[in-house]
């Protein structure tokens, strides 16, 4: 049975919820969910003690698990560059130890759609302000976009950038922007409060609501 990305977040939270907290960190440069074809993408492990033996994987949406320098990204010491994305990037991504540690998964998509979103990927915790951003490809002089959550229009923005000055639980949840000449993929936003006991949480293991009519 092939195993889905949300069955590889469920399986991973679950160990590490039973193993403790990780000494391990996927950090994703620039922060969001969302990238254009062609675009770099730099994914560190940053990790606690000793780095030895910690690598990059992915469990492509489909496909079978691979890691950082196998058949995609360039390896670095414990550190993966993409140096051009492609739609097969998309997917989900953690660090892994040698002994089977692993860290936070993140999900990444690559669209060759002509908008997308920039959304943290990294949890945001509750109380700080955040910016969610409607890029397209090209810049057009209209950056007026509409910005959506779990399928309900939440307002229009001219400038093509929607703040929350101070995040909480119920800004969880998943998000898209439609924009004059397209409309983002969704992607989660995930929002945590400020306790370092607290599991982060995990995407709903149910689709996302369907992609809204250009």
């Amino acid at each position: 049975m092939e195993l889905t990305p949300v069955y590889w977040i469920l399986l991973l939270f679950i160990s590490r919820v039973a193993a403790g907290q990780s000494p391990g960190s996927l950090i994703v440069r620039p922060n969001r969910h969302q990238f254009f074809e062609y675009e770099s993408v730099s994914l560190s492990c940053e990790v606690q003690g000793n780095t030895t033996g910690w690598r990059v994987v992915k469990n492509p949406a489909h496909g079978n698990l691979t890691q950082c320098g196998d058949v995609w990204g360039k390896l670095e010491g414990i550190n993966c560059n993409i140096a051009s994305t492609k739609s097969v990037d998309s997917g989900v991504y953690w660090c892994q130890s040698e002994s089977g540690e692993h860290s936070n998964t993140v999900n990444i998509t690559v669209t060759d759609a002509p908008v997308i979103l920039e959304i943290p990927i990294l949890p945001v915790t509750e109380g700080h302000s955040v910016t969610l951003s409607c890029r397209h490809q090209e810049t057009p002089s209209d950056l007026t976009a509409d910005f959506y959550k779990d399928g309900s229009f939440i307002r229009t923005e001219s400038t093509g950038e929607m703040t929350i000055p101070a995040v909480n639980k119920s800004d969880e949840g998943w998000y898209l922007c439609q924009h004059s000449k397209g409309n983002s993929p969704n992607s989660w936003m995930n929002v945590t409060v400020a306790t370092p006991s607290t599991p982060t949480s995990l995407p709903p293991s149910v689709s996302p609501p369907p992609s809204l009519p250009p």
